[in-house]
Protein backbone atom coordinates (compact mmCIF):
# COMPACT_ATOMS: atom_id res chain seq x y z
CA UNK A 1 0.00 0.00 0.00
CA UNK A 2 1.13 3.47 -1.10
CA UNK A 3 2.71 5.31 2.15
CA UNK A 4 0.43 8.56 2.63
CA UNK A 5 2.19 11.70 0.87
CA UNK A 6 4.28 13.88 3.74
CA UNK A 7 4.33 17.74 3.42
CA UNK A 8 7.54 18.32 1.26
CA UNK A 9 10.77 20.04 2.63
CA UNK A 10 11.33 21.98 -0.60
CA UNK A 11 9.53 24.85 -0.31
CA UNK A 12 8.03 26.96 2.87
CA UNK A 13 4.53 26.39 1.53
CA UNK A 14 4.95 22.35 1.46
CA UNK A 15 4.79 22.05 -2.47
CA UNK A 16 7.76 21.73 -4.53
CA UNK A 17 8.23 24.45 -7.13
CA UNK A 18 8.74 23.25 -10.66
CA UNK A 19 12.30 24.55 -10.01
CA UNK A 20 12.28 22.34 -7.43
CA UNK A 21 10.95 19.34 -8.89
CA UNK A 22 13.84 19.54 -11.89
CA UNK A 23 16.41 19.80 -9.35
CA UNK A 24 15.40 16.96 -7.28
CA UNK A 25 14.83 14.72 -10.33
CA UNK A 26 18.01 15.34 -11.47
CA UNK A 27 19.70 14.52 -7.77
CA UNK A 28 17.64 11.25 -8.21
CA UNK A 29 19.28 10.57 -11.28
CA UNK A 30 21.94 10.29 -10.04
CA UNK A 31 20.91 7.96 -7.29
CA UNK A 32 20.34 10.73 -4.57
CA UNK A 33 17.71 8.41 -2.47
CA UNK A 34 16.80 11.71 -0.21
CA UNK A 35 16.46 13.61 -3.25
CA UNK A 36 13.45 11.20 -5.06
CA UNK A 37 11.92 10.29 -1.49
CA UNK A 38 11.32 14.55 -1.73
CA UNK A 39 10.19 14.35 -5.30
CA UNK A 40 8.00 11.26 -3.82
CA UNK A 41 6.57 13.27 -0.91
CA UNK A 42 5.74 16.24 -3.05
CA UNK A 43 4.16 15.01 -5.86
CA UNK A 44 2.65 11.50 -5.00
CA UNK A 45 -0.94 12.44 -3.90
CA UNK A 46 -1.60 14.24 -7.20
CA UNK A 47 0.04 10.92 -9.32
CA UNK A 48 -2.36 8.52 -7.35
CA UNK A 49 -4.88 10.95 -7.99
CA UNK A 50 -4.54 11.01 -11.75
CA UNK A 51 -3.75 6.74 -11.07
CA UNK A 52 -7.42 7.09 -9.55
CA UNK A 53 -9.22 8.77 -12.21
CA UNK A 54 -8.19 6.07 -14.87
CA UNK A 55 -8.25 3.30 -13.31
CA UNK A 56 -11.08 3.63 -11.19
CA UNK A 57 -9.78 1.23 -8.27
CA UNK A 58 -7.88 2.28 -5.55
CA UNK A 59 -6.14 -0.95 -4.93
CA UNK A 60 -5.11 -1.08 -8.79
CA UNK A 61 -4.03 2.96 -8.50
CA UNK A 62 -1.77 2.29 -5.77
CA UNK A 63 0.10 -0.29 -7.75
CA UNK A 64 -0.03 1.45 -11.12
CA UNK A 65 1.65 4.56 -8.80
CA UNK A 66 4.15 2.45 -7.76
CA UNK A 67 4.98 1.70 -11.04
CA UNK A 68 5.53 4.85 -12.18
CA UNK A 69 7.87 5.87 -9.27
CA UNK A 70 9.65 3.21 -10.28
CA UNK A 71 9.79 4.42 -13.28
CA UNK A 72 10.32 7.56 -12.78
CA UNK A 73 13.38 6.69 -10.43
CA UNK A 74 14.89 4.35 -13.36
CA UNK A 75 14.54 7.34 -16.03
CA UNK A 76 15.02 10.29 -14.13
CA UNK A 77 18.20 10.66 -16.29
CA UNK A 78 15.59 11.29 -19.47
CA UNK A 79 13.73 14.25 -18.33
CA UNK A 80 14.40 17.07 -20.49
CA UNK A 81 13.41 20.64 -18.86
CA UNK A 82 13.13 21.98 -22.54
CA UNK A 83 10.48 19.45 -23.73
CA UNK A 84 7.97 20.29 -20.74
CA UNK A 85 7.80 20.46 -17.15
CA UNK A 86 8.90 18.08 -14.31
CA UNK A 87 5.20 16.98 -13.02
CA UNK A 88 4.25 17.25 -16.97
CA UNK A 89 6.68 14.65 -17.30
CA UNK A 90 6.02 12.22 -14.33
CA UNK A 91 2.02 12.80 -14.77
CA UNK A 92 2.46 11.25 -18.61
CA UNK A 93 4.13 8.01 -16.90
CA UNK A 94 1.42 7.84 -14.51
CA UNK A 95 -0.98 8.16 -17.63
CA UNK A 96 0.93 5.35 -19.44
CA UNK A 97 1.43 2.96 -16.99
CA UNK A 98 -2.80 3.91 -15.87
CA UNK A 99 -3.90 3.22 -19.79
CA UNK A 100 -1.99 0.15 -19.84
CA UNK A 101 -3.38 -1.20 -16.58
CA UNK A 102 -7.22 -0.53 -17.95
CA UNK A 103 -6.14 -2.39 -21.79
CA UNK A 104 -4.57 -5.03 -19.39
CA UNK A 105 -7.76 -5.65 -17.28
CA UNK A 106 -10.19 -4.99 -20.46
CA UNK A 107 -8.22 -7.93 -22.48
CA UNK A 108 -8.24 -10.16 -19.10
CA UNK A 109 -12.08 -9.80 -18.86
CA UNK A 110 -12.49 -10.27 -22.54
CA UNK A 111 -10.53 -13.14 -22.70
CA UNK A 112 -12.50 -14.42 -19.64
CA UNK A 113 -15.89 -14.02 -21.21
CA UNK A 114 -14.62 -15.83 -24.47
CA UNK A 115 -13.35 -18.56 -22.33
CA UNK A 116 -16.42 -18.96 -20.68
CA UNK A 117 -19.20 -18.73 -23.76
CA UNK A 118 -16.80 -21.49 -25.61
CA UNK A 119 -16.69 -23.56 -22.75
CA UNK A 120 -20.28 -22.95 -21.39
CA UNK A 121 -22.30 -25.85 -21.38
CA UNK A 122 -25.40 -25.87 -23.39
CA UNK A 123 -28.72 -26.75 -21.12
CA UNK A 124 -30.69 -29.10 -23.02
CA UNK A 125 -34.85 -29.51 -22.48
CA UNK A 126 -34.79 -33.29 -21.40
CA UNK A 127 -38.27 -33.68 -22.39
CA UNK A 128 -37.93 -32.50 -25.84
CA UNK A 129 -34.72 -34.60 -26.12
CA UNK A 130 -37.00 -37.87 -24.85
CA UNK A 131 -39.91 -37.29 -27.39
CA UNK A 132 -37.08 -37.18 -29.77
CA UNK A 133 -35.46 -39.98 -29.26
CA UNK A 134 -38.78 -42.06 -28.78
CA UNK A 135 -40.10 -40.56 -32.09
CA UNK A 136 -36.71 -42.15 -33.97
CA UNK A 137 -37.00 -45.35 -31.34
CA UNK A 138 -40.34 -45.47 -33.09
CA UNK A 139 -39.44 -45.30 -36.89
CA UNK A 140 -36.38 -47.30 -36.46
CA UNK A 141 -38.77 -50.12 -35.14
CA UNK A 142 -40.89 -49.41 -37.82
CA UNK A 143 -38.33 -49.75 -40.62
CA UNK A 144 -36.88 -53.09 -38.57
CA UNK A 145 -40.42 -54.61 -39.44
CA UNK A 146 -39.76 -54.13 -43.73
CA UNK A 147 -36.72 -56.37 -43.30
CA UNK A 148 -36.61 -60.39 -44.10
CA UNK A 149 -36.55 -62.74 -41.10
CA UNK A 150 -33.34 -63.37 -41.97
CA UNK A 151 -31.76 -59.61 -42.39
CA UNK A 152 -33.66 -59.00 -38.93
CA UNK A 153 -32.14 -61.80 -37.12
CA UNK A 154 -28.87 -60.86 -38.08
CA UNK A 155 -29.17 -57.01 -38.25
CA UNK A 156 -30.59 -57.44 -34.53
CA UNK A 157 -28.01 -59.63 -33.01
CA UNK A 158 -25.02 -57.32 -34.88
CA UNK A 159 -26.35 -53.67 -33.34
CA UNK A 160 -28.63 -54.49 -31.13
CA UNK A 161 -26.92 -57.30 -29.82
CA UNK A 162 -23.62 -56.44 -30.32
CA UNK A 163 -21.79 -59.30 -31.63
CA UNK A 164 -19.27 -59.35 -34.20
CA UNK A 165 -19.61 -60.44 -37.49
CA UNK A 166 -17.82 -63.69 -36.67
CA UNK A 167 -19.77 -64.31 -33.80
CA UNK A 168 -23.05 -63.46 -35.91
CA UNK A 169 -22.46 -66.16 -38.27
CA UNK A 170 -21.06 -68.52 -35.78
CA UNK A 171 -24.55 -67.77 -33.59
CA UNK A 172 -26.85 -68.81 -36.75
CA UNK A 173 -24.23 -71.41 -37.75
CA UNK A 174 -23.89 -69.39 -41.56
CA UNK A 175 -20.78 -68.66 -43.25
CA UNK A 176 -18.84 -65.25 -42.38
CA UNK A 177 -19.98 -63.92 -46.06
CA UNK A 178 -23.24 -64.83 -45.64
CA UNK A 179 -23.51 -63.10 -42.08
CA UNK A 180 -21.96 -60.51 -43.44
CA UNK A 181 -24.53 -59.93 -46.64
CA UNK A 182 -27.64 -59.89 -44.93
CA UNK A 183 -26.54 -57.46 -42.16
CA UNK A 184 -25.22 -55.31 -45.20
CA UNK A 185 -28.77 -56.13 -46.90
CA UNK A 186 -30.25 -55.49 -43.72
CA UNK A 187 -28.72 -51.98 -43.33
CA UNK A 188 -29.70 -50.79 -46.85
CA UNK A 189 -32.89 -51.19 -46.60
CA UNK A 190 -32.70 -50.11 -43.24
CA UNK A 191 -31.34 -46.60 -44.48
CA UNK A 192 -33.83 -46.87 -47.41
CA UNK A 193 -36.90 -46.89 -45.20
CA UNK A 194 -35.78 -44.80 -42.58
CA UNK A 195 -34.87 -41.90 -45.74
CA UNK A 196 -38.45 -42.46 -46.88
CA UNK A 197 -40.18 -42.08 -43.72
CA UNK A 198 -37.88 -38.47 -42.88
Amino acid sequence: MMEQPRPADASPSGAASVGDLGQLLKLASRGDQDAFAQLYDATSARVFGLAVRIVRDRAQAEEVAQEAFLEIWRTASRFDAAKGSPQAWMLTIVHRKSVDRVRSAEAATRRDATYERRNQTVEHDSTADAAHASIEARRVRKAMDSLTPVQREAVELAYFGGYTHTEVASMLELPLGTAKTRIRDGLIRLRDTIGVAS
